[in-house]
C-alpha cells in the first residue's frame, strides 16, 4: 500500500508542504475530551481543502502520556487514548484517497521508562537487556558520571536503585535514553520502523535525531560561551541547558552510519525520511544528515522558531542553512509555528495587537523559501497564541521553568471548529485544555465561506503556489535591501522569479535594479504594484505587502 502511493513521484517531498496535526486538540470523536484518529479521520476534508501535500501527525503510540506521547512504552500500538490500529488504517486510507501522504512521528532516542525494554534493562545489569539503556556508574562521591543536562532542567542523570547506577535521559526521567551503541537496540529500532512501513505510511518524521548516540567515553561537556546563551534556538536563555556547549551528550559522528542504515530500509518502501535536528550549530548537522541520497531525505530547521524575526536575523538563517547544504545537496524543511513554540501570530507580533495582514505576510514569506515547508495546525486560522492559567497547564516544562517560560501549552489548545458550538465544536465533554475565546470568531465555520477571510487566503496562496515549480525546488539568491523589506531571488535554469516583502506596518517603496512584471493569482497581488518609466522603475509595497514578479524578458510561459 505505502509503495505504491509514492512510486509514481518519488520525489514528492521536495519543496512539499506538510501540515502537522498534534492530535490531542485536532477533533474529538468520542468526548474524552482528547484529539483522537478518528477525530482527525473525520475532519481531513479540510486539510485537503488547503492543498497540501502531506500530514505529519505527532505521536499516537501508547504511552504513559508524561510528554503527551514522546515517551513511547510501545512502538507498535496506538494508544486507546487515540483509537486502535483499526482506526489508524481507515485514517492512512481515507488521507491516500484525498491525495495526501502520511509522515507519522518516531522517537528513536529514548523511550518511556514503562517500555518493556526499559523494565528488563533496569532489572539488574547481566539481563539480555542490560546495555539498551545508557547506564554509568557514580562518581567516587556518589554524583553523576558527567555534568550532561536534561533539556528540560537539571542533571540528564537519574539514579536507580536497583541497579545502583545512573541512566541517562536529555528530556523527562521518564524518557531513559537508548544506547545506540548497541547493535542489538539499532536492529530492534529498525524493526519498529518497519512495522509501519509494511502498513503503508510515505514517511517519518524523527524526533530528536540527532540525541540518538551519546559519546561512549562519558566526556563533560563545555561551558557555552556568554555570548551564544543570548542566541540559542533550541531552548530558552533561562534554561541552564543553554549554558553547555554540547560536544558529547547528542550530535555524535556515529549516527551518521545508522542513519544509512534507515534509509536503506526506508528506500525498499519508499518511504521518506524527515529529521528534526536541534542543535546550536545545526545546519553543518543538517547537511551531514541529508547528504543526497545517503542518510535522511530532509532535515527540519528550528531556526524560524525563535523570537528574533528581523528581515536580517532571517536572511542570515536562510542563507546560513542553504550554504551548509549546497556541497552535501542536502535539504531543508521551514517551520515558524510547531507543537513547542508560541504561535507565530503572537511570537512575531512584537506586541502589537493582532493583525490579519501580518499573518498572510509570514505564510507567504515561509512558502517562499527554498525547501520544504511545514505548517502547524491552526496557523492557517491566524491564530494567535492562547493563554492557559497555571492551575489548567498541562505541560510538566512549563510548570518547571513557571513564570518565566509559561510552557507548550499555548499552542496547543483545541482547533476551534464552530463558532457557537460548546468548546468550539472539539469535543462534547471537557477539554483537556481549554478552548481560548479569543479562537472561537475565527473558527473554521466562520472563515469556510468568507472569501476575507485568513482560511481562505491560506487555501488561495497553497493552490497558487502549488503551480509555482521556481517555488517549489528553484535556488535562493537574496539582495540587499534596508528593514524592513526581504528580497530574494528563486531560480533555476534560465527562470527566475523575484519576491519582495514588507515586513513592517508602513508602506514603503524601492527602486527596482530591472524591469520586473508582476506575478498574477496570488491573493496579495493587490498589495504591491510597479510604477515609474523605463528608466526608473518604484515598487511600492503597502504595509506588510508582497511582491512576486518575474524578469520582462523571462515573461512567457509563466501565468
Amino acid at each position: 500500500m505505502g509503495s505504491s502511493i509514492n512510486s509514481s513521484n518519488s520525489e514528492w517531498w521536495r519543496g512539499a508542504v506538510i501540515y502537522q496535526i498534534y492530535p490531542r486538540s485536532f477533533m474529538d470523536s468520542n468526548g474524552d475530551g482528547i484529539g483522537d484518529l478518528p477525530g482527525i479521520t473525520a475532519r481531513l476534508d479540510h486539510v485537503a481543502s488547503l492543498g497540501v501535500d502531506a500530514i505529519w501527525v505527532s505521536p499516537f503510540f501508547r504511552s504513559p502520556m508524561k510528554d503527551f506521547g514522546y515517551d513511547v512504552s510501545d512502538y507498535r500500538a496506538v494508544d486507546p487514548l487515540f483509537g486502535t490500529l483499526a482506526d489508524f488504517d481507515a485514517m492512512l486510507a481515507r488521507m491516500h484517497s484525498l491525495g495526501l501522504k502520511l509522515i507519522i512521528d518516531q522517537v528513536l532516542s529514548h523511550t518511556s521508562d514503562q517500555h518493556a525494554w526499559f523494565a528488563e534493562s533496569r532489572s539488574s545489569r547481566d539481563n539480555p537487556k542490560a546495555d539498551w539503556y545508557v547506564w554509568a556508574d557514580p562518581k567516587p562521591d556518589g554524583t553523576p558520571p558527567t555534568n550532561w543536562l536534561s533539556v528540560f532542567g537539571g542533571s540528564a542523570w537519574q539514579w536507580d536503585s536497583r541497579r545502583r547506577q545512573y541512566y541517562l535521559h536529555s528530556f523527562l526521567t521518564e524518557q531513559p535514553d537508548l544506547n545506540f551503541h548497541c547493535a542489538a537496540v539499532q536492529d530492534a529500532l529498525l524493526g519498529e520502523v518497519r512495522f509501519w512501513c509494511e502498513r503503508g505510511v510515505d514517511g517519518f518524521r524523527f524526533d530528536a535525531c540527532n540525541h540518538q548516540f551519546h559519546d561512549a567515553l562519558l566526556r563533560d561537556n563545555p561551558p557555552a560561551s556568554l555570548a551564544s546563551i543570548d542566541e540559542v534556538s533550541t531552548v530558552r536563555a533561562d534554561n541552564p541547558y543553554a549554558m553547555q556547549q554540547h560536544l558529547y551528550d547528542k550530535s555524535q559522528q556515529e549516527n551518521l552510519v545508522f542513519l544509512e542504515r534507515l534509509r536503506q530500509l526506508l528506500d525498499g518502501y519508499g518511504a521518506v525520511a524527515l529529521g528534526e535536528v536541534g542543535d546550536e550549530n545545526a545546519p553543518p548537522v543538517m547537511a551531514q544528515y541529508t547528504e543526497l541520497g545517503k542518510r535522511l531525505h530532509l532535515a527540519y530547521s528550528f531556526s524560524l522558531l525563535t523570537a528574533e524575526h528581523s528581515a536580517k536575523h532571517l536572511r542570515h538563517q536562510v542563507e546560513t542553512l542553504d550554504l551548509a547544504l549546497a556541497p552535501t545537496g542536502g535539504w531543508g524543511c521551514w517551520a515558524v509555528s510547531n507543537h513547542d513554540v508560541p504561535r507565530v501570530a503572537t511570537r512575531w507580533s512584537d506586541g502589537a495587537p493582532p493583525d490579519t495582514r501580518r499573518d498572510r505576510l509570514w505564510l507567504a514569506l515561509l512558502l517562499a523559501l527554498r525547501g520544504s515547508v511545514s505548517i502547524y495546525q491552526g496557523e492557517e486560522l491566524g491564530l494567535p497564541e492562547a493563554e492557559v492559567p497555571f492551575e489548567l497547564l498541562q505541560d510538566p516544562y512549563g510548570r518547571t521553568f513557571w513564570p518565566e517560560f509559561k510552557g507548550r501549552d499555548g499552542c496547543r489548545t483545541p482547533i476551534p471548529w464552530q463558532a457557537d458550538a460548546p468548546h468550539g465544536g472539539f469535543t462534547t465533554g471537557t477539554p483537556w485544555l481549554p478552548v481560548y475565546g479569543p479562537h472561537l470568531p475565527l473558527a473554521i465555520d466562520n472563515q469556510a465561506d468568507d472569501p476575507g477571510s485568513m482560511l481562505a487566503f491560506s487555501r488561495a496562496l497553497l493552490h497558487w503556489r502549488r503551480a509555482q515549480p521556481l517555488l517549489r525546488t528553484g535556488g535562493i539568491v537574496f539582495f540587499d535591501a534596508p528593514e524592513p523589506l526581504l528580497w530574494f531571488e528563486r531560480r533555476e535554469g534560465n527562470r527566475s522569479l523575484q519576491a519582495i516583502f514588507n515586513m513592517g506596518s508602513e508602506p514603503v517603496t524601492i527602486a527596482l535594479t530591472e524591469a520586473l512584471v508582476p506575478l498574477q493569482g496570488h491573493p496579495l497581488a493587490a498589495t504591491a504594484s510597479v510604477q515609474g518609466n523605463s528608466e526608473k522603475r518604484m515598487l511600492a509595497l503597502a504595509p506588510y505587502g508582497v511582491f512576486f514578479g518575474t524578469p520582462a524578458n523571462e515573461e512567457e510561459g509563466h501565468s
